[in-house]
Order: structure tokens, then C-alpha cells, then sequence
């Protein structure tokens, strides 16, 4: 009898599998978690744009999450993307009480531009969401907007993370993939340890889902039982790898690339 962890991602459906509850999904897998979704919207989307989303209604998402909480021993929870105030309340009033270690990607901004939380959604993340998390993972056009200025350094995103975990309480780590030179993403937490995670960059590779990615795998690392700082770091090093090691396909429209999961 095998008895793995158990995570939930509630995040949005991507039919191109690459972000999303399905590249959580695949996450986990790889990482040996055992993974359950509770499914928030619906997204047509490819790397490169998204072209329609469809609300789950809020209720449905709700209760996705009330069954996977009392059927399974979940051990760790992360949210990507819930589109909608009305979500967000939903989710909230899910979890309230469950006391698990939760991972929130705050996911407003698509890879190609995409606009995905609608404006007061924000205000509920603010409000609602970021007092139940743990770790919040934004990249740096989402940190911008939660901090209310643009991000260009190193030095700014050390501003930013201190100033975000100060009023949210809960640790931020702010990716800074769109930083030249190398990918440093900063973890501040709020006993005030700092700790900078770096990899090289890969070139050529134009996918999507790498913050699903590392929200999923931060989650996994939890679900195991590791301290946060660790689970940051292999983290990292999971979606460098997976970068490294993309699929690649052509076709009439160009190359599309993927995130290789299973990259070891």
C-alpha cells in the first residue's frame, strides 16, 4: 500500500497542458505527490496567447474544494488562477479552517500579456487570500502592481518583497525571470530571512507555465514536509531543468515549445 502526499491546485484549466491544473498536475506526479484540482475557469490558450476563458461558477469551485479537503489527507494547497472576485470569496470560504500550508501564484498577468484577475479580484486577494498564505509567488509585473511601482532591479525587488511581506505577513517570492542576466528569484519571509535563488538562463525557449511550475513544486515540497527556504530551492532547480530540457515541435504556425516535467 502506497501512501504518497497529497496536494490540491485550484487553478484554471489549460487545454495546451502546459500551465494551469494540468502542468500542476504534472508537477506533482513527477515529483511524487499526489495531486487533486479543483478547476476555476476554463482557458483556450497556446504559449504565446490566450483566446477565450469560461468562469466556473464560484459554487462549483467551492465545493470541489470542500470534497478534496474531506476525502483526502491534502497536505498542501496552492491556488493559480481564479479570475474573479466571486472566486476568490469562494476559495476563501472554502479553506477557511483548514490551516494548510498554501502557495498563492497571483496569477494576473498570462506570459503574452493576457490580463487574467479582473480589477476587483485584487482587491480580494489583498484582502482575503493573502492572510491564509504562506508563500506568494508573483513575477515582477504582478509584484508591481501589489506594490503599487515598477520593478527594474535586484535591489527593487528586495524593496518590494520586504515591503509586501511586511503588510501582507505571509513570505513573497518574487520571481525576476524578466530581470536581464541571470533568473534570480528573492524569498523574504517574515522572521526577516532573505535568500536568493539563481540559474542561468536558457536561450531560445518561448513557453509558458514556468510560475505554475514553481508554485506546484514549492506546493509539492510542503505536501513532503519540507521547510519552506528548501522547497523553494528544488523548486528552482525542478523548472530549470524542465527548461532545459523543453519539448520542441514545428508546425504551419512555427515551433512551440513545452516544459519537459520529467526532466531529471
Amino acid at each position: 500500500m502506497q501512501t504518497p502526499p497529497v496536494a490540491l491546485s485550484i487553478a484554471g484549466s489549460d487545454n495546451s497542458a502546459g500551465a494551469g491544473a494540468q502542468a500542476d498536475l504534472k508537477t506533482f506526479t513527477a515529483l511524487g505527490v499526489y495531486g487533486l484540482t479543483a478547476i476555476t475557469c476554463v482557458v483556450a490558450e497556446v504559449p504565446d496567447r490566450v483566446s477565450a476563458i469560461a468562469p466556473v461558477p464560484p459554487e462549483i469551485v467551492a465545493e470541489q474544494v470542500r470534497l478534496s479537503l474531506e476525502a483526502y489527507p491534502v497536505a498542501a494547497v496552492k491556488t493559480g488562477m481564479l479570475h474573479s472576485r466571486a472566486v476568490v470569496e469562494a476559495v476563501c470560504g472554502a479553506l477557511e479552517g483548514a490551516r494548510l500550508p498554501l502557495v498563492i501564484d497571483p496569477v494576473l498577468i498570462a506570459t503574452s500579456g493576457a490580463r487574467l484577475l479582473e480589477e476587483e479580484g485584487i482587491a480580494a486577494y489583498r484582502n482575503l487570500l493573502f492572510p491564509l498564505a504562506t508563500l506568494v509567488t508573483p513575477n515582477l509585473d504582478e509584484a508591481a502592481v501589489l506594490w503599487g511601482r515598477p520593478i527594474s532591479s535586484l535591489a527593487e525587488m528586495r524593496e518590494a518583497g520586504r515591503a509586501l511581506c511586511g503588510q501582507f505577513g505571509c513570505g513573497f517570492l518574487l520571481k525576476g525571470g524578466h530581470l536581464k542576466g541571470e533568473a534570480v528569484d528573492l524569498l523574504v519571509t517574515p522572521d526577516g530571512a532573505e535568500a536568493e535563488f539563481t540559474a542561468p538562463r536558457v536561450p531560445g525557449v518561448a513557453t509558458h507555465g514556468t510560475g505554475c511550475a514553481l508554485s506546484a513544486a514549492i506546493t509539492a515540497g510542503l505536501a513532503g514536509g519540507m521547510p519552506l527556504a528548501e522547497a523553494v530551492a528544488c523548486a528552482k532547480q525542478f523548472v530549470t531543468r524542465a527548461i532545459a530540457q523543453h519539448y520542441r515541435w514545428s508546425g504551419p504556425t512555427g515551433e512551440t515549445h513545452a516544459l519537459n516535467h520529467q526532466a531529471h
